[in-house]
């Protein structure tokens, strides 16, 4: 039996009386960009948030871009953000004219280390971009009070963790800005690109608005330079049918995790990631470390192809080490636990269709691999 990543034809097939009838209510209606299918889905991701304002935008990384440069973010800024993250973290903070300054991760969590947040903070830092990786929240707690106490914009990137909450608070209700994106394979995924921003900042929300339509409040009359990003009714009206189901693939998720983790944890050579008290997990991707160099960890990438197992390793190459950045002259040693971790991290299939037989042979296939079987054996 092949095991994908993910299987969005099989989620498909389980909400299609669902999402056949809210594509067919766009269809019939005749509205295509915005109005009331967008109006509803960002309402209603407010509310699950628990956040005053969710603007809909074209795409995860137009949601970091115009959420940076509603804060303010411009020329000559700094931002903190990890080198542990997809381009797009880093991408949007450049693309505002700001300079990307990298810190390192937690060798546990993964996550940004907000020492190491702390001792990077000059004059010019204009702001923190946390990225909650995998689906686990980072110390908000810690990094809130950091920029509290040096006037810093928050823009957190959840892209991989709709759902997950820190001490029983959502991600995207801590920053100025909360980021998400609806890329098919996401915890909440589109039948294309979308995305949207989440603030509890009144002005925040409408400099959103009129950034992501062209720069206009009224059409064709346009106070500043903005852009074509807007989230479209098919999109949202697929996004809204899905959000009632998130809180049940969250569990299934977390199942899912957890025997995962009783069975790495009875093996040799498979290390788990930690987890932080107070922060509740999503699993957006599950994702473990394979002791030693990448050569063993790809070597078990292609075992596992060969018994119909599909992986994928989130991130092979840290931001920093990135060509587009060679002339912030870092090298792989500045953050060891980034580079480190670009070895080692192997992500397995994960979704809320997976069913826990699947996941005893992805485990056992993995047991199979010369030098990991389970301890005792």
């Amino acid at each position: 039996m092949t095991i994908p990543m993910t299987d969005l034809t099989e989620q498909y097939r389980a909400l299609k009386l669902e999402i056949d009838e809210a594509v067919h209510r766009v269809l019939s209606n005749g509205t295509f960009i915005l109005g009331d299918e967008v109006k509803s889905f960002e309402t209603a991701v407010a509310a699950y948030t628990g956040v005053a304002h969710a603007v809909g935008v074209a795409s995860g990384t137009d949601a970091l871009l115009l959420a940076l440069l509603a804060c303010g973010i411009g020329e000559g800024d700094e931002v903190i953000t990890t080198p542990f993250s997809f381009i797009a973290t880093s991408e949007s903070i450049a693309r505002t004219g700001a300079t990307p300054v990298f810190v390192d991760i937690e060798p546990d969590t993964l996550n940004i280390d907000c020492q190491a947040i702390a001792a990077a903070i000059t004059p010019r830092t204009k702001g923190i971009v946390p990225v909650h990786l995998y689906g686990q929240p980072c110390d908000m707690k810690t990094l809130m009070s950091l920029a509290k106490a040096h006037n810093l914009r928050v823009v957190e990137d959840c892209a991989q963790a709709q759902g997950a909450t820190w001490h029983e608070q959502q991600v995207g209700s801590f920053g100025d800005c909360g980021c998400f994106s609806f890329f098919p394979s996401k915890m909440l995924g589109a039948y294309g690109d979308g995305g949207l921003v989440t603030t509890n900042n009144a002005d925040i929300a409408e400099r959103l608005r009129v950034l992501r339509n062209h720069g206009a409040k009224t059409k064709y009359y346009h106070d500043t330079n903005g852009f074509n990003s807007r989230l479209d009714s098919l999109q949202a009206a697929v996004l809204r049918v899905k959000l009632q189901h998130l809180p049940e693939w969250i569990d299934k998720r977390r199942a899912i995790a957890a025997q995962y983790a009783e069975a790495f944890d009875r093996m040799d050579g498979v290390d788990v990631l930690g987890l932080r008290p107070g922060a509740d997990h999503v699993f957006n991707y599950y994702t473990v470390r394979i002791e030693g160099a990448a050569a063993r960890r790809d070597s078990l990438s292609a075992h596992l192809k060969d018994h119909g197992i599909a992986t994928a390793i989130y991130y092979p190459k840290p931001l920093h080490a990135q060509e587009v950045y060679a002339a912030l002259s870092h090298g792989m040693k500045d953050f060891p636990n980034a580079a480190l971790a670009s070895q080692q991290v192997l992500s397995l299939p994960i979704y809320p269709e997976m069913t826990l037989d699947q996941v005893a042979q992805v485990t056992d296939a993995v047991a199979s691999f010369k030098g990991f079987k389970y301890i005792g054996e």
